[in-house]
C-alpha cells in the first residue's frame, strides 16, 4: 500500500485529507500517481494539475519520475510562503 496525503488549500479542494492505494493503482512513478488521481476528474483534475504543486515522497521532496514502492508515502502540497 502506498500513503497519499494532501495537505492545505489542496486537502480543502479536495475533501479528503488522506487515502491508501495499492502500488498496482497507483503507478510507478510520482507523475503517475498524479496523473491516476486526476483521472478522476472534477476537482481531482484540477487541484492536481496545478503547474505550482509539489510532492514529497518519505518526506523528502520529489520530482514528478521518482518510483513509488509498496509503504511509501507520498505528499502533495501547495508552494508555502511564509513572512
Amino acid at each position: 500500500m502506498i500513503r497519499v496525503l494532501f495537505f492545505a488549500r489542496l486537502r480543502e479542494q479536495l475533501g479528503v485529507a488522506e487515502l491508501e492505494l495499492s502500488t498496482a493503482d497507483a503507478g510507478a512513478t510520482v507523475d503517475e500517481l498524479r496523473q491516476h488521481l486526476q483521472a478522476k476528474g472534477g476537482q481531482w483534475a484540477q487541484a492536481l494539475g496545478a503547474d505550482n504543486l509539489l510532492c514529497a515522497l518519505n518526506q523528502q521532496q520529489a520530482r514528478g519520475g521518482e518510483l513509488i514502492t509498496a509503504g511509501d508515502e507520498v505528499a502533495f502540497y501547495p508552494p508555502v510562503t511564509g513572512g
